[in-house]
């Protein structure tokens, strides 16, 4: 349970005292009665609430106490404490704010403030969020990007996910799982997609043997059967222009 406490609503308004022309000129009109200051709003107090990936794609609720000052019959000020529920909905984004109006501490002649609790997002070991789509990278070598790569994943409620991929993986390749992102608030049978990025590990040396049966495997028919069952490519190779033929044969 989180909580604030300290809070103030802010100044008193009004004060005794005349302005630079003496006494206001607009006190009083025909009648001869004086016009009351209308009381204030007292400013907006505002807090992070924190929560996590999986707070935000399942919901949740949160208990927060506050301490604040209330005003009794005769005008005195006593200290509260008070417990708010906030019931966060699936899908929910960072800066959300959820507003308990005039939960503020009460003072004379001034409107409580409201309490405005704004969401935020803990940042997650494996997903990331952009609007509602989830993002993860996964590393992978560069015979599985050649070969074909299976993905496994536990989604934010628990499930198990299984992504076989049988395309050749190149830098830029990203695999895109429908309706398996973030929920949408505002239409709840809907859902973002999960994006699948890929970081793909090179060799950073070959052997010159290596490198003479990754030229012939690549300039030869595809029926030609190297000794090597998967040549690997040093980085330089493909800074030098032969990326055509290693990730996007």
């Amino acid at each position: 349970m989180g909580g604030l406490s300290g809070m103030r609503g802010g100044s008193r308004f009004g004060g005794g005292g005349g302005g630079m022309f003496g006494d206001d000129i607009f006190s009083s009109f025909g009648d001869g009665r004086t016009m009351s200051s209308a009381p204030r709003k007292a400013a907006p107090i505002e807090s992070t609430l924190p929560c996590s990936l999986e707070e935000l794609y399942k919901g949740t609720t949160k208990k927060m106490k506050i301490s604040r000052e209330i005003a009794d019959a005769s005008g005195q000020t006593l200290p509260v404490e008070e417990i708010l529920t906030i019931n966060i909905k699936p899908g929910w984004k960072k800066g959300t704010k959820i507003t308990f109006p005039e939960k503020g501490n009460e003072q004379p002649n001034v409107i409580p403030a409201d309490l405005v609790f704004i969401i935020d997002e803990k940042p997650h070991s494996i997903f990331a969020r952009e609007g509602n789509d989830l993002v993860v990278t996964q590393k992978i070598s560069l015979a599985e990007a050649l070969t074909g790569y299976t993905v496994h994943l536990t989604t934010l409620d628990g499930r198990n996910l299984t992504v076989p991929i049988n395309n050749v993986i190149h830098p830029n390749y990203e695999e895109v799982v429908p309706k398996e992102g973030m929920p949408i608030p505002k239409q709840p049978s809907k859902r973002g997609n999960l994006r699948i990025k890929f970081n793909i590990k090179f060799p950073t040396r070959m052997t010159a043997e290596q490198s003479l049966e990754s030229r012939n495997y690549w300039h030869h028919d595809v029926d030609y059967a190297p000794p090597l069952c998967i040549p690997l490519w040093p980085l330089n190779f493909l800074q030098n222009g032969l990326d055509s033929y290693c990730l996007y044969v």
